[in-house]
């Protein structure tokens, strides 16, 4: 599993722009989609919630890829 980290400097970052943020995601339309129909993973647990907000510490998983927020 490739693991990403992603740096922030705000509060929290929404899910769906976390993935486009790392790449995983091309456009907004796709994030939506791949959210929506469960393959996307927040801390071990799926989450159809697009606009979930991620805080450092958090991670997101996606495709075999492991986002981690810092």
């Amino acid at each position: 599993m490739k693991t990403e980290n992603i740096k922030i400097n705000t509060e929290y970052i929404k899910l769906q722009d976390l993935l486009k943020l790392s790449g995983e995601a091309y456009t907004g339309g796709m994030a939506k989609v791949v959210i929506q129909n469960g393959e996307v993973k927040v801390n071990g647990e799926v989450c159809t919630m697009r606009g979930k907000k991620l805080r450092p510490g958090d991670t997101a998983e996606y495709n075999g890829t492991l986002i981690n927020v810092e």
